[in-house]
């Protein structure tokens, strides 16, 4: 039977994830809580090392989501806006409320069917960083830059024979042009617009 999860926790740092040269980094996600009874993310690296993790007390959509390093230290906070006619998100660095990174809004417009949700800038000057298009309840995503470069690729996993997982384990291809800490945030928001 293919492994999941193979290795113990090995504390890793944004720098340490980021330092990929030659191809892109591949995560292996796994939509479970190391927690009893949680819901949540179990996030691995190609060495079987625990990358992230977010952990839910509760089953449903939340509004407030933590992601968090391999040791629980809190990466980003990711909060649903409230009083929106849209499906916003808002992502925060750490534990902060103030001034988030950046906002992640569903898109609702039926011409553009391709698109799933497009991530801009806050503030002043609202500016689209990042477009997501494909489906992600078929775990078949991609995730376009400003460039219209794929930064970052959700696929189904396979296991050595061939044989495919469940929608609950899949891979996270992050290229080096993108934070994989920012990469698994819009994971996380797309399983709380799509699921």
């Amino acid at each position: 039977m293919a492994k999941i999860y193979p290795n113990a926790v090995a504390p890793q740092t944004r720098q340490s994830l980021s330092a990929v040269t030659n191809g892109p980094l591949v995560l292996t996600v796994w939509k479970k809580s190391l927690l009893f009874n949680c819901y949540g993310f179990t996030v691995y690296d190609s060495n079987g090392d625990l990358v992230f993790r977010v952990d839910n007390y509760t089953a449903g959509t939340k509004s407030e989501i933590v992601l968090m390093d391999a040791s629980g230290s809190s990466l980003l906070t990711i909060r649903r806006k409230r009083l929106s006619l849209l499906d916003n998100w808002l992502v925060y660095d750490g534990d902060t409320t103030g001034n988030p990174l950046f906002a992640v809004t569903k898109n609702v417009n039926p011409l553009n069917t391709k698109s799933l949700a497009h991530v801009s800038s806050t503030g002043s000057k609202k500016k689209v960083i990042y477009e997501i298009e494909g489906s992600y309840t078929q775990r078949c995503c991609f995730v376009f830059d400003d460039k219209r470069r794929c930064v970052a690729e959700i696929k189904r996993k396979e296991s050595v024979g061939g044989v495919t997982f469940g929608g609950d384990v899949f891979r996270l291809l992050v290229q080096p042009e993108i934070d994989p800490t920012v990469a698994m945030a819009l994971v996380v928001v797309l399983d709380q617009m799509f699921v």
